[in-house]
């Protein structure tokens, strides 16, 4: 497993590069609001259409949900993109036994009320527009290991043009009233399946 690594000088570098290359790739981003809760971590819970999904919900952690995000990715992303281990990226390796280290150590970044654990549970990337949303069953393993008092916050984002030459990125955020823990992985998918389907309704009704 690549852990993230502290370097205060190099994660400010990271942080306002992230900053810079979002605002200057996309006409805006938008995102709407939900309450936080500050006493408690958060599970954030993504769909992954792209290089950009990590990016994009980086800067909204530091908009609106104000914790320090760990992100977890693929190994061979981590070794390509090694600047992102910087700013809370640590990496999974699909099919081997390392894999469970890294499902225990997100679910150890839990135990920290500061704490922010972004993933993407589909595992690999799929179509922004994709109908169904299926999860890998990784993420039950750091729900039950962590078994304290997070918050899950799902998360669907879009990304279109609209009649702008740069594209707008909407992200719909969902606080999740349970955490999930003794239930099963169809339980967690098909809440998010439901978030996922009323986002992209919205989506496809968008105005501009």
């Amino acid at each position: 497993m690549i852990s993230n690594k502290k370097n205060f000088f190099l994660n400010r570098i990271v942080h306002y590069y992230i900053k810079w290359v979002v605002g200057k790739t996309f006409h805006e981003l938008l995102f709407n609001d939900i309450v936080v809760d500050q006493s408690r971590s958060v599970l954030l819970i993504g769909n992954h259409f792209s290089f950009w999904d990590g990016l994009v919900l980086y800067c909204i952690n530091d908009k609106l949900l104000k914790k320090k995000l760990h992100v977890m990715i693929l190994e061979e992303t981590a070794r390509k993109e090694r600047f992102l281990k910087y700013v809370g990226a640590f990496s999974v390796k699909k099919d081997s036994k390392s894999i469970l280290q890294s499902l225990d150590y997100a679910a150890a970044l839990l135990a920290d009320p500061a704490n922010l654990v972004l993933m993407f549970p589909q595992g690999k990337l799929y179509a922004n527009f994709v109908t169904n949303i299926n999860f890998e069953k990784g993420v039950m393993r750091i729900i039950e290991k962590a078994a304290g008092n997070f918050q899950i916050i799902f998360a669907s984002t879009f990304i279109q043009y609209f009649k702008h030459k740069k594209p707008t990125a909407t992200v719909y955020l969902k606080s999740e009233p349970e955490n999930y823990a003794g239930k099963s992985i169809d339980k967690l998918q098909a809440a998010y399946q439901r978030h996922y389907e009323a986002s992209k309704l919205l989506q496809t009704e968008f105005d501009i």
